[in-house]
């Protein structure tokens, strides 16, 4: 969203609505649907008449002046390797580098990247290309970390215990105004409705894997590398 005129509850309510009603229609061909196979010991079902996902990748765009042609990728899924919530975000490589005979990896896959994680732990991590010590040119890809578990001596508080207390103070900027809460749907209602009228199949994955493959195609799409670490 775009700053607020101020920290009151309304003027970021107000910027969010604004944003979620710039996000582009989504087209069906941007949406990965997936379904964890059901495991039983060493056997393996799978109910071929049940199409609930389980897993949803998607491919949003904002149409405003800020973010135009920027693609944003979002993933959420059960049973899957690791449970986290992140925002990952790739900076473009820089164009004509003069050390891309330099370095020790595929520079395709070095972008500089800037994480905001949240769970399991908070942390700011900042991946950057840096030059290796010593008298050569050979770069590496580094991290440089901020845990805050790490960092402060101090409990972390849960989200709701955030929430509890905003109650509690009549604060209301994390929740849900109306028009809000109908922007969002506005956005989800018409892709789920063709999902519905094509009985669309989810891809299958495995429980405690990755998820399933679509979405690196749908990445590789839109022009961006994303790598599980």
């Amino acid at each position: 969203m775009e700053p607020p005129i101020s920290l009151d509850g309304e003027d970021i309510r107000n910027e969010k609505v604004k944003v979620l009603r710039s996000i582009r229609r989504l087209d069906p061909s941007d949406v990965i649907l997936g379904q964890c196979k059901a495991t039983s010991g060493d056997k393996v079902g799978v109910n071929l008449n049940n199409l609930t996902p389980t897993f949803f990748a998607a491919a949003l765009y904002i149409d405003n002046a800020r973010w135009d042609g920027v693609p944003f990728l979002i993933k959420t899924g059960l049973g899957l390797i690791k449970h986290r919530v992140e925002i990952r975000i790739n900076f473009h490589n820089v164009p004509g580098n003069l050390y891309r005979k330099h370095l020790g990896h595929n520079i395709d896959l070095a972008t500089n990247e800037l994480i905001l994680s949240d769970a399991p732990d908070e942390a700011i991590l900042v991946k950057i290309n840096n030059k290796i010590p010593g008298l050569g040119l050979q770069l590496d890809a580094s991290e440089l970390n901020l845990l805050y578990k790490d960092k402060y001596n101090a409990e972390v508080p849960d989200s709701y215990e955030h929430l509890l207390l905003d109650v509690i103070d009549g604060d209301n900027h994390l929740f849900m105004r109306s028009d809000e809460l109908a922007a969002a749907w506005n956005i989800l209602t018409p892709i789920l409705q063709e999902i519905d009228k094509n009985h669309t199949t989810p891809e299958l994955y495995e429980v405690g894997g990755r998820g399933p493959i679509g979405p690196y195609y749908l990445y590789a799409k839109h022009g961006v590398r994303w790598i599980d670490d």
